[in-house]
């Protein structure tokens, strides 16, 4: 570190360049902060919404015109409105209405705002996964569902044994596209104070003056994080090919 610090010393009167945020230990530490939230933000919204997407397509498929119709508003709704919004809805139409009452007798609110923005990334995201897995579950051969059916299985069975695996292999590169633009959504959390990768670095470049600099990082931050989820979706794809089917 102390040959970093020394390298960042050398730039900053001949490049111009004020990268505090490696240099100053406090600077880093924020920035590293700001980072693993991030990185939570993201892993947990993707988890969650695809849960959401799962369950969503197979409700959707359902004998219950109730239960369809449900879920088709439920998309409609997340799927037509911007995401800023929605957050923006969570966190203060509904926030300010769940409330306890804390120790010192005040009220304080049921949700973080951590919470809210896993909330509403979640169901945002959820509501474009249950299309796309509702695509890949109507690309399935008809003559695939017969067969189990011929063979006993029950609708539950067919769903996550024969159906859901093969609607995946057909559905991962739509999924991959918008679990990645959830990871880029999880900048709109700053609006509500989470101190994510932007939140950080907006403190830290109003402190320091260093706009561009923080830009510049906090640029390759988000192509270091996409590189990741992206190399992990190819990997799962890789996974699970099958040769003559889905292609």
């Amino acid at each position: 570190m102390d040959f970093a610090n020394t390298f960042i010393d050398w730039l900053r009167p001949d490049w111009f360049l004020n990268l505090a945020v490696v240099s100053d230990d406090y600077n880093r530490g924020r920035y590293v902060a700001g980072l693993w939230m991030t990185i939570k933000l993201s892993v947990v919204s993707i988890f969650l919404s695809l849960i959401v997407g799962v369950l969503g397509a197979a409700v959707q498929g359902a004998p219950s015109r109730t239960l369809r119709v449900a879920v088709g508003i439920f998309v409609a709704f997340f799927r037509n409105t911007p995401p800023l919004v929605q957050l923006y809805f969570f966190y203060f139409a509904i926030g300010t209405v769940l409330r306890i009452t804390g120790d010192n007798g005040l009220p304080q609110p049921l949700i973080s705002n951590f919470g809210w923005a896993i909330i509403s990334l979640s169901l945002f995201a959820g509501a474009l996964n249950v299309e796309i897995f509702r695509a890949g579950v109507e690309a399935v051969p008809r003559s695939t569902v017969e067969a189990a059916e011929a063979l006993g299985y029950t609708r539950l069975q067919i769903y996550t044994d024969i159906v859901l695996p093969l609607a995946i292999r057909v559905s991962l590169p739509a999924l991959g596209t918008n679990l990645v633009n959830l990871v880029k959504t999880t900048t709109l959390a700053y609006a509500i104070a989470v101190p994510e990768l932007l939140y950080v670095s907006a403190q830290i470049w109003s402190e320091d003056l260093n706009v561009r600099e923080m830009m510049n990082v906090l640029l390759v931050s988000y192509v270091g994080l996409v590189a990741i989820l992206v190399w992990v979706l190819h990997r799962w794809e890789k996974a699970l090919r099958i040769p003559g089917y889905g292609e």
